[in-house]
């Protein structure tokens, strides 16, 4: 985990910034206005990206914005550049999903992955534009997916953990169907300044609890939770500084206008006085896999490379983070070279903690 890889695993697009909802706590910047990848972007990200799909998998991500905001005929031409042996996934809110749009993933080979938060009742942040609940025009979109017989992951935002939360919220996603699902903890970041610091106990125990129920009934990919237990397994094996690469993953985003940012997508779309757009490059002056090779002298990428070591030196966390992101140093923080923030304590330390919290509380006792 020391510089930045030359090739990343993946490329997150974004096709449009506009989004049909309003999310109480979502990030981007600029969701409110239709600012459309033109598809002389894609192509450039394909020249690149196309050899290293024929090398191993690798995937581009669309996410917005809500991508299918773009239309599926804007969609399908910047889809076009990219060769057969790219995988293509989705972030969306699955409002817009519909036959036509589910015809249009199976035909396009798309992987989705649906942003919902739980039940009704926990879905009260996410809006329409006018202030109105988007909950039942998710769960359409997801009846539409189960229709057409699509596997498909989710995503949920928790904002206030709470004791039996996590045991709801897995039991809502096993009736939901989705085969993977990611829990992201509310983060203080982008245009959401709300924050993000929570009770520490809270937090564990909603980790420790969502490992039980995982336990009871794992039909389910829990990405947060596998994660740790094969990090606690290797551990235990004496391999975990095999786990983590030997780089870190650039995971360029493409905004629409073609601006390049490494390492963290919500970085995206902000400027800085110190720091300027983040950007590293733009693909339509300066080929995708040269802006990676010099991502490094990026200024505020050094400096964050520099908070890395500094994690890597003062906590003992790292080797199951490997220095946190990039984003949540920035808005948390106000720079890079940082340590610790709110982000850390409850998506990586708290987690592990809950993790183990729950493998001591049932473990065997002894013959």
């Amino acid at each position: 985990m020391r510089g930045i890889a030359a090739v990343p695993s993946y490329v997150v697009m974004q096709p449009t910034t506009l989004c049909n909802l309003d999310c109480v706590y979502c990030y981007l910047p600029l969701r409110a206005a239709d600012r459309r990848m033109p598809p002389t972007v894609a192509e450039a990200v394909a020249a690149s990206v196309n050899p290293w799909a024929a090398s191993g998998r690798f995937s581009v991500v669309w996410h917005g914005g809500e991508p299918l905001a773009a239309g599926r005929e804007h969609l399908a031409a910047l889809l076009a550049p990219f060769g057969p042996a790219v995988e293509h996934h989705v972030q969306t809110n699955a409002t817009l999903i519909d036959d036509a749009w589910c015809a249009f993933f199976a035909e396009h080979g798309i992987r989705v992955s649906v942003s919902v938060d739980g039940p009704r009742a926990r879905n009260g942040e996410r809006v329409t534009r006018g202030g109105r609940p988007a909950y039942d025009r998710i769960v359409a979109g997801v009846a539409a997916l189960r229709r057409h017989g699509l596997p498909f992951s989710a995503l949920a935002v928790v904002s206030r953990p709470e004791p039996g939360l996590a045991t709801e919220l897995y039991d809502y996603f096993l009736d939901l169907g989705c085969d993977v699902l990611g829990i992201n903890i509310e983060e203080t970041e982008g245009v959401n300044t709300r924050t993000n610091a929570r009770d520490a106990a809270a937090v564990t125990g909603f980790w420790a609890e969502l490992v039980g129920a995982w336990r009871r009934d794992p039909r389910i990919h829990l990405r947060e939770i596998e994660w740790s237990l094969r990090y606690a397994g290797a551990v235990l094996a004496g391999t975990a500084d095999d786990l983590l690469p030997r780089r870190l993953d650039p995971i360029p985003t493409v905004s629409h206008d073609g601006s390049v940012v490494v390492l963290s997508p919500e970085l995206a779309g902000f400027t800085d006085p110190r720091y300027g757009d983040f950007s590293s490059g733009n693909v339509l002056t300066t080929p995708l896999a040269e802006i990676l090779a010099g991502a490094g002298r990026t200024p505020w990428v050094r400096e964050f490379l520099t908070g890395v070591e500094a994690c890597r030196s003062s906590c003992p966390y790292f080797g199951f983070c490997g220095g946190g992101h990039a984003a949540n140093r920035y808005f948390e923080l106000g720079r890079f070279d940082g340590t610790e923030t709110e982000h850390c304590r409850n998506s990586k330390i708290r987690l592990l903690e809950g993790v183990l919290e729950h493998a001591r509380d049932h473990e065997s006792p002894a013959a």
